[in-house]
């Protein structure tokens, strides 16, 4: 579904990846892992079209993206959930999922209910502002938002970060029934060592901007894997 070729991107005169290769299936969670500031944020940027890559190839279904913008991204199907959520804290909960409507045509602008089953809390404060939510009320605001899209990729960057763990539970459960609808591809950044390893279907460790390590869940021990996310 989404494919990274030889992905190299700057930030000014400084090259923050370094002929990045990587792939996301359908049906699957690819788990990017690898100490902090080696990458991965920038390397979902890049896919989201939220910074400009400096060469390479990304492709999404067998078509070039070409240096998307971030709109043009969405609209390809990708879809974003950031370090740190970005929700609209002055805006109702409803109001900050009515963004996703931006890059969906008229006749698909609607809440699907689907996303309420998921999270339920988001219909319970649905006019309730971004900004009062709790962090992990937050993050699943956040996701819901990207649902909203329709993506084909759907990009999570941290999604744990600062969440009390019965929330951290619930999102690793729609993260699964995500991947087990089949036509979504979900890359997912985590710190969580523990959350990734038990979610992924694959595994990409970074290292100074580059993958130095791929495996496939029947490829790799947790040990293994433990060893080279720590190098």
């Amino acid at each position: 579904m989404l494919n990274v070729d030889a992905l190299t991107l700057h930030y000014g005169q400084s090259q923050i990846l370094n002929g990045v290769n990587l792939a996301a299936q359908p049906g699957q969670v690819t788990a990017l892992m690898g100490t902090n500031g080696v990458g991965k944020t920038s390397l979902l940027k890049a896919i989201a079209g939220r910074h400009p890559y400096s060469g390479g190839r990304l492709s999404l279904e067998g078509a070039d993206l070409n240096h998307p913008s971030a709109v043009q991204a969405a609209r390809a199907g990708v879809a974003y959930v950031p370090q740190g959520r970005e929700v609209f804290p002055l805006m109702t909960v409803t109001e900050n999922l009515e963004t996703g409507f931006a890059c969906l045509p008229q006749g698909d602008r609607k809440i699907p209910d689907r996303i309420y089953q998921l999270f339920p809390v988001l219909k319970q404060m649905a006019e309730r502002r971004g900004g009062d939510l709790s962090g992990g009320q937050q993050q699943q605001l956040a996701i819901a938002r990207a649902l909203i899209t329709r993506p084909k990729v759907l990009l999570l960057d941290e999604p744990t970060e600062g969440i009390q763990p019965n929330i951290i539970k619930q999102i690793g459960e729609v993260i699964a029934l995500l991947r087990d609808q089949g036509d979504l591809s979900i890359l997912l950044v985590e710190q969580n060592f523990d959350f990734a390893f038990g979610l992924a279907d694959r595994f990409f460790v970074m290292n100074r901007g580059e993958i130095r390590f791929s495996a496939s869940r029947a490829e790799v021990t947790r040990a293994v894997l433990l060893e080279q996310v720590s190098i």
